[in-house]
């Protein structure tokens, strides 16, 4: 997450800094001036800029949550730009003001003292206001490059902290700065963030078609380069430089930091060096106040309740913020009703505008009822409600860009009926997902079945010959056997759903029996594992080995005969490698062997078996998704290869920290990037 949060911190350090020491500089100047009485103004100024700014970011985010995804695009990239611009010119102008900040401020609040209260409070506004806007646009901007914002707003929030800080620090005097070398160098640390936000900006205007060339890349290093690797992630968070960027994204990125940092760095070249530090920005009163700024006399008027005006700076701004997000949201498509029934479905639709709508759906017939918008040509869905039950009314919430859109309805008793279509202009969109019928997943369920039948007949072979070791006496040889049959057992892992009561038997945790360890009805690999690892005796292990060796023959004649349905397939691609994580990872299974980190690798073997029986399904729904999740194979595959040296696997509780967090992540992304096949490959009803 600190990938994330760096550059919003940084952004807020610096603004955060820049904006206190204003507020500190109208404090101090008040308080030297004997007018204490007016800072209330300038804290209503303050509060006023912070609700303002806070109500642009909430304009921010849910008006763009409303735009159709190549409008967000479109959108996101411009106002990033808008940022880039904001920041470079926030850099030159702190560059430049830094040491005359003090006294320009003083000027201001002389001036407004003698005109008056409205102006002291415009003048704290204005000075903290800009910061504000500046701060809510780049962190909306980097949280939208991160695709999260608990990152950005952490950093965001340390740095603002941290700024308040060294303010109070300064004002205390208890803190001397050299406020031209801080902003300086992070100045020229802004200007390479800034330039990745360009990059980043130019290719959500390619995206969005806004701007061309979106398919002509520069560079392309997928391939090359893991993305889930700690240097990936830091280069992506903190700098947006990414495996794959377009001509535009580079010429942007290189000619913006060519340009921009060469004039950086020769304004500081051809500023005279400060002879001494810089003296706090604000300094504490002295022991003699000086004499008060001159104030004209206040004409009678009718006294206001001191909360009015605070209450009203907060409020104007965010009523108008929930104003312009109410008219930014959309309506529900020609705000009426869509019915749903055995006999007629999608009465009252109308063909919607573009971007993200909430169509009400209430079912008006007697049966429960699965409803789907589909695009009719291909039957992809744009979404869906499971469900349906009679009398009742749900929101269905689906992106709508151009293409052609009809809605079907399919009862728990009856035929699917499909509504009149209806055209949509504009761009094309995406995240429609072609629907998967039990027969598209018949031939990937028959080339799993082999292969597992293909594993068990293995299986048998090996725990015989397990069982004749524990026979002979040989302990030495069975627990080699032993870890060859259980990674055997383990590289099944898409069938365990359907081995039933076998399951149990072969591979049983001791969790949960009465006697634990000791409970008679401890049997299966993890019972001899308990027994080899333990100094337990041949004869005492012999038993549950021939009951492991009839309990795989068991399972192999069972299996041909036992159900195993087609949807569970999908759900075993995310779930094999979830238990692992839970599991095997954490030594939570471990009966004394250690092996974890070898059936960790079995897992996975198990995965990328079934990963190659849904390839054709899941590259037609989505082809970017599996070339990421092979890297993302590829790279726990060499983490957990580099764990076993010599024919031994490292214990789980003796690996190195950072190795083990390595393998801990590199499953979690793995898993995370694996957790959309169960929706893509998902059977909907159609008929």
């Amino acid at each position: 997450m600190w990938d994330d949060a760096f550059p919003s911190f940084l952004i807020g350090l610096r603004e955060g800094l820049e904006a206190g020491l204003i507020v500190s500089v109208l404090v101090a100047t008040l308080v030297r001036s004997g007018a204490k009485s007016r800072l209330p103004q300038v804290w209503t100024g303050v509060l006023a800029a912070i609700a303002l700014s806070m109500s642009f970011g909430a304009v921010l985010t849910f008006t763009a949550a409303s735009l159709s995804t190549t409008a967000q695009e479109a959108f996101g990239g411009a106002l990033s730009i808008v940022a880039v611009a904001f920041v470079t010119a926030m850099v030159f102008w702190m560059r430049r003001s830094a040491r005359s900040l003090a006294g320009e401020i003083k000027e201001k609040v002389a001036e407004a003292l003698a005109m008056g209260a409205g102006v002291l409070v415009l003048t704290s506004f204005l000075a903290v206001g800009r910061e504000g806007l500046e701060t809510a646009l780049f962190l909306w901007t980097t949280a939208r490059a991160a695709n999260e914002s608990a990152g950005p707003l952490t950093g965001a929030g340390i740095g603002l902290v941290l700024a308040a800080a060294l303010c109070w620090g300064l004002y205390r005097r208890v803190l001397s700065i050299n406020l031209t070398r801080f902003f300086t160098a992070t100045g020229a640390v802004l200007i390479m963030i800034a330039a990745g936000v360009l990059g980043y900006g130019l290719r959500d205007l390619q995206e969005g078609g806004v701007l061309p060339g979106g398919t002509a890349y520069a560079v392309d290093l997928s391939g090359s380069v893991d993305a889930g690797s700690w240097y990936s992630t830091l280069l992506q968070g903190v700098l947006n430089l990414t495996p794959t960027m377009t001509w535009l994204q580079v010429a942007g990125y290189v000619g913006y930091l060519g340009v921009v940092m060469t004039l950086f760095v020769r304004g500081v070249r051809g500023t005279a060096p400060s002879p001494t530090r810089t003296a706090p920005a604000t300094p504490a009163p002295p022991a003699k106040a000086t004499p008060p700024l001159p104030t004209p006399s206040p004409a009678p008027t009718r006294r206001r309740p001191a909360w009015l005006i605070p209450v009203a700076v907060v409020a104007v701004p965010v009523v108008l913020a929930g104003l312009v997000v109410a008219l930014a949201r959309p309506k529900p498509a020609g705000g009426e009703t869509v019915t749903v029934s055995a006999k007629d479905c999608g009465q009252g639709f109308t063909a919607p505008e573009p971007g993200r709508r909430t169509f009400q759906m209430r079912n008006t017939g007697d049966q429960t009822s699965e409803v789907y918008l589909i695009d009719p040509d291909t039957n992809a869905v744009y979404g869906e409600i499971e469900g349906l039950a009679p009398g009742t009314t749900r929101d269905l919430v689906a992106t709508v860009a151009g293409g052609t859109y009809a809605w079907r309805c399919v009862p728990t008793d009856g035929k699917a009926v499909t509504s009149k279509a209806v055209r949509v202009g504009g761009a094309a969109g995406a995240g429609a997902v072609v629907p998967v019928s039990a027969q598209d997943l018949a031939g990937p369920l028959r080339a799993y079945k082999a292969y597992v039948n293909r594993g068990l007949a293995t299986l048998v072979t090996e725990t015989r010959r397990l069982s004749g070791d524990i026979r002979a006496g040989h302990l030495d040889t069975a627990r080699a056997d032993w870890l060859t049959a259980h990674r055997t057992y383990a590289s099944l892992g898409a069938a365990y759903g359907t081995f039933e009561d076998f399951d149990q038997k072969i591979n049983g945790r001791p969790d949960g029996l009465p006697g634990g360890v000791h409970d008679k009805d401890f049997t299966g690999f993890q019972r001899i594992e308990y027994g080899l690892w333990h100094g337990r005796p041949a004869g005492e292990l012999k038993g549950p080995a021939h009951q492991l060796a009839d309990d795989a023959a068991g399972l192999r004649k069972a299996f041909p005969h036992q159900d195993f349905d087609a949807s569970d397939l999908p759900l075993r691609a995310h779930e094999i490698l979830e238990n692992t994580l839970q599991f095997d990872l954490t030594g939570d299974t471990d009966q004394g062997s250690g092996t974890g980190l070898a059936t960790a690798d079995a897992n996975l073997a198990g995965t990328r078996e079934l990963l190659t029986v849904l390839r054709p399904l899941l590259t037609a729904r989505d082809p970017h998704l599996l070339p990421t999740v092979d890297a993302d194979i590829t790279r726990l595959q060499t983490l957990l290869d580099a764990e076993h040296r010599d024919g031994r696997w490292t214990r789980v509780d003796q690996i190195g920290r950072t190795a083990k967090e390595r393998i801990d992540g590199a499953t979690g992304q793995l898993l995370e990037n694996l957790s959309p096949v169960p929706d893509l490959l998902e059977i909907r009803k159609s008929a």
